[in-house]
């Protein structure tokens, strides 16, 4: 017999100030305010928007969308058939949960409602008139100060919910966020559906920042990628549980512990995740218990303040190819004159430079308001890819060398593509200098991650 034909996979690209009128709406007396879309049906922007926000309502085929975060892989999370299609679509765990993504809070206390359509979708357009708020009270200095924003929060999974089962994975409960992206939060509202979205790479594999990303993981599985350009965080949301005593942090991301405990409720928050993956557990929350954001070739992560490898060091780690890829971040540098110790390691010039993206988001104006003042907002361009041939002893070592900086933003933004261009080039190792994960939480969800994705860990 013949095998299946595979799915075309195409990349749609969506310019989120062409898709049509977006207005933000006050919400008096509520927590948030309320984004207004207006779609334009003549554009091409809006019809790729609306195709695929059918695929999303109708298709047992995942659709990939950009969140602040990095792009997620999406579905009806009230259909079951749809959802198997993410966990197929990935080769995903069975038992690792899944994120619901939800473009108004009236989306999400239907949800916690259990109020269905007959035709199975949940209303999230409507208001309600139930007096009672079904949101945890303990959330609601989080939701006003981060939402929308790069914060889920663990709520309980009401009797006879609608949400499919292998959203949760078993568990009572499940996560809820509503991202900072205006096309994720206008797929979300065309659809009409929450929905259940990871990040839209093949398991285990480096988060994806960018369609290509994606597209390389996930082509002949998927029919669509929304292409709205790189993530502007890099990592993915922190996950949060108010239910538990203390609150705890289920993985980090971009908003810190720090953040979260000047809030009210949540000053005695803790640490409730380990850098190691926890394989004998069910995960409470994506990303806790098995191995991510590996690529192809080991890595090998220096900690913060270990000095970097000589020629002679280096070249312990090349293979048959004897090229090595390396990521350089905040002190690292590079002297290709220097035959014996072209790496260094000295104090970051511009150590203000390093300012964690959680506190960047700080200054933000909150809501959905303080969303659309950065719409317009421009892109770093991408960090290049340098190559040097070094030889030592008559073992030529070529090192394709990224510098992602001393800012620890542009890190989290930079070092899932690094590690994706790296493994492109087929090196045999890819080597990683790691920064302090004290500096603050972007800080620790960029070490949670590549400690997770390392094959060896080189300590002080």
């Amino acid at each position: 017999m013949s095998e299946p034909a595979q799915i075309k996979t195409i990349i749609r690209p969506v310019d989120a100030r062409k898709i049509g009128r977006l207005q933000a709406v006050p919400n008096p007396g509520d927590l948030l305010d309320e984004l207004e879309i207006e779609l334009d049906e003549h554009s091409e922007d809006g019809q790729s928007l609306r195709r695929a926000a059918e695929q999303l309502r109708s298709s047992n085929i995942p659709v990939s969308f950009p969140t602040e975060t990095v792009y997620g892989l999406g579905a009806d999370a009230t259909r079951s058939a749809a959802v198997k299609g993410i966990y197929k679509a990935k080769q995903r765990p069975s038992d690792n949960p899944l994120i619901v993504h939800f473009a108004s809070l009236n989306q999400l206390r239907a949800v916690l409602r259990s109020r269905k359509h007959a035709n199975g979708h949940t209303n999230g357009c409507n208001g309600d008139n139930s007096t009672s708020d079904p949101i945890p009270d303990i959330y609601k200095p989080l939701i006003k100060k981060f939402w929308p924003g790069p914060l889920t929060i663990i709520l309980p999974n009401p009797p006879n919910s609608p949400l499919a089962p292998e959203v949760t994975a078993g568990l009572s409960t499940f996560g809820a966020r509503i991202p900072r992206h205006v096309l994720a939060l206008a797929l979300i509202k065309l659809a009409d559906v929450p929905v259940a979205a990871p990040s839209a790479n093949a398991s285990t594999k480096p988060s994806p920042t960018a369609a290509e990303h994606v597209a390389y993981d996930l082509d002949g599985r998927i029919e669509t990628i929304i292409d709205g350009g790189p993530c502007d965080v890099g990592v993915e949301s922190t996950v949060v549980d108010g239910l538990s005593q203390p609150p705890l942090v289920l993985r980090p991301g971009g908003i810190s512990v720090e953040q979260l405990q000047s809030c009210p409720g949540w000053e005695n928050t803790q640490i409730g995740y380990k850098n190691a993956t926890e394989a004998d557990s069910q995960p409470r929350a994506p990303g806790m218990k098995y191995r991510h954001y590996s690529p192809k070739a080991p890595v090998v992560l220096f900690e913060a303040g270990k000095e970097p490898p000589s020629v002679t060091g280096l070249q312990q780690f090349t293979g048959p190819n004897a090229k090595l890829g390396l990521v350089r971040t905040k002190s690292w540098r590079f002297n290709p004159k220097d035959d014996d110790n072209p790496i260094s390691s000295s104090v970051p010039a511009d150590v203000t430079a390093a300012v964690d993206v959680a506190k960047q988001a700080s200054h933000f104006a909150t809501g959905f308001a303080g969303l659309l003042d950065t719409v317009d907002s421009a892109r770093e361009p991408k960090k290049a890819l340098q190559t040097h041939v070094m030889q030592k002893g008559g073992l030529p070592v070529t090192l394709l060398d990224i510098s992602l900086g001393p800012d620890t933003a542009g890190i989290a933004r930079g070092v899932f593509a690094a590690l994706r261009e790296l493994d492109s080039e087929n090196v045999d190792a890819i080597l990683v200098e790691g920064i302090d994960d004290a500096e603050g939480e972007t800080a620790a969800a960029i070490m949670n991650r590549l400690r997770k994705a390392a094959e060896l860990n080189i300590a002080k």
